[in-house]
């Protein structure tokens, strides 16, 4: 299976279960306030996709593919705390691989530690580790990770992630690290638009909203007449 026929078929199932669950939700006619002050009109909470079995074996089924896709064969797969251990965890027990996660800073007591489930080594020692976000936005959490894990001592080519936004800034986030960390989803934004217009979720001038909020998320709301909440 291509990356095209994953994005077509895993994609499509994932957007269907995401708006089944409320994962996703759109309200480009009342946007949402995020914690910014921003008002964005996009939801995303994948955490609600572990309710369902079928939408947590859909995950693991399309990253196992998009790992036969790129010729990955991981050592280590890692989740970033918190949303992506569970994911990390449903990988890792299907590969039968050894499973660790980062948090986004490290402990102020105890061992310190950022990366956990790396035993008394606290090191990768080498090894290719995996990825697995939940939700790539501007990709700055993402990019802490993989950082922590290549200082922990390990080889971190691949970020895979359930959806992106697929904005500017996070394309230039993984293009900057060195060494390169190529960041790969099952569902992005633009198909994520094409399934709610197929599926009548959202309407054609909704549709143009989202597209045109893609295009300037920070300065969108305030161009359509809703104005931060600072």
């Amino acid at each position: 299976m291509n990356s095209s026929d994953i994005r077509e078929n895993y994609g499509r199932k994932l957007a269907a279960l995401a708006f089944e669950l409320g994962a996703i939700k759109l309200r480009p006619d009342d946007p949402f306030t995020w914690a910014s002050g921003y008002r964005m009109p996009i939801y995303n909470d994948n955490r609600r996709l572990l309710s369902r079995p079928e939408a947590r074996k859909l995950v693991c089924q399309a990253f196992q593919a998009m790992l036969e896709e790129v010729g990955f064969k991981p050592q280590n797969i890692a989740g970033t705390s918190t949303a992506g251990i569970p994911h990390a965890t449903t990988l890792a027990d299907a590969l039968a691989l050894p499973l660790s996660y980062v948090r986004s800073s490290s402990k102020n007591h105890g061992m310190q530690q950022q990366i956990e489930g790396l035993l008394d080594s606290h090191s990768y020692g080498g090894a290719s580790v995996l990825l697995i976000e939940d939700l790539i936005s501007t990709g700055g959490s993402s990019i802490k990770a993989v950082q922590a894990i290549v200082a922990a001592g390990g080889v971190c080519p691949y970020t895979f992630a359930i959806f992106t936004y697929g904005l500017d800034a996070s394309a230039k986030a993984f293009d900057d690290l060195d060494p390169s960390c190529t960041a790969l989803s099952i569902l992005d934004y633009d198909l994520m638009v094409q399934c709610a217009l197929e599926k009548e979720y959202i309407r054609d001038k909704g549709a143009e909203l989202l597209v045109q909020w893609k295009g300037d998320p920070f300065g969108w709301g305030e161009k359509n007449g809703f104005m931060p909440q600072k």
